[in-house]
């Protein structure tokens, strides 16, 4: 295979589903600053590969955790999907930069579903990853749809309890220590600090985007979609999810199901403005 795909094992993995089972395809990337990363391919029932999704998680998680693995899953019953882990996460290397130099993870899983005859790619990205997804799309482009849920519209948010504790983990010399041994996160002594979400995805366009939030965030206020949405401009999807909370955790079946099988309508529409309850 052509691209950034450096490894293949085939491996049989669990479906949520009964009944079912996904073939999963253990690989190995390389992102273009030469780190390596973990990821898993697992195929539509079909094998189609008219569409395919990269899956990106939030801070301190990997693709293989059970509530990242959930995700995953849950949209393959729609594409195919390519879920890794970032830099400084689960089985990659590297060390984490909080969406700085991720941006390169992405961009590398999006040159793999290319490679992997994928025709259509859309990123799909989670917090964290969700924040990541908007950067790659507005530096890179070259995909094909975004779906951003429960992203920040902006770096060094403390005005709510979770963000607080997030922030006391990644700059406190203590913190970092509980963030290495518990959370298996590695990060980086410093990194530069890059544009804020809310000031580069305006640049995503014409690329379609879709916004995803709930109502019943810990971590980030309703205004953080809604001050997305207003940069990016006309046309624009927000999703306002009733009683949705944060990010992998948080997310149900139906709003998985929900999301997945608007994905190929996400990539054939022109884009709109329209905040929707649901």
């Amino acid at each position: 295979m052509a691209g950034r795909i450096l490894h293949v094992t085939r491996r049989r993995t669990p479906d949520t589903a009964p009944g079912r089972s996904a073939t999963g395809d253990a690989m190995t990337l390389r992102t273009p600053d030469g780190l390596r990363l973990s990821a898993t391919h697992l195929r539509h029932a079909t094998d189609a590969r008219a569409l395919g999704v990269v899956l990106v998680h939030g801070f301190s998680g990997n693709h293989r955790a059970p509530r990242h693995w959930r995700i995953a899953q849950g949209l393959a019953a729609h594409a195919g999907v390519l879920a890794l882990d970032l830099r400084g996460h689960g089985g990659s290397g590297g060390l984490s930069t909080l969406g700085d130099r991720e941006v390169l993870d992405v961009e590398a899983a999006v040159e793999a579903m290319r490679a992997l005859g994928y025709e259509a790619v859309v990123t799909c990205g989670w917090s964290m990853g969700g924040s990541t997804v908007l950067r790659h799309a507005a530096l890179y482009g070259g995909v094909d749809a975004v779906v951003s849920v429960s992203a920040p519209s902006r770096w060094y948010v403390k005005d709510t309890g979770p963000m607080r504790r997030l922030h006391w983990l990644v700059e406190k010399r203590a913190g970092r220590r509980v963030t290495r041994l518990v959370f298996r996160t590695r990060l980086a002594d410093r990194w530069d600090e890059p544009e804020s979400p809310v000031e580069v995805v305006g640049r995503i366009a014409p690329i379609p985007l879709l916004l995803v939030h709930g109502d019943a965030d810990a971590y980030f206020t309703i205004d953080h979609p809604r001050a997305l949405a207003a940069a990016a401009g006309d046309p624009t999807e927000l999703w306002v999810v009733r009683g949705f909370g944060h990010a992998e955790g948080a997310a149900t079946p139906q709003l998985l199901d929900r999301i997945g099988a608007g994905l190929a309508a996400l990539v054939a529409r022109g884009r709109r403005t329209d905040e929707v309850g649901v």
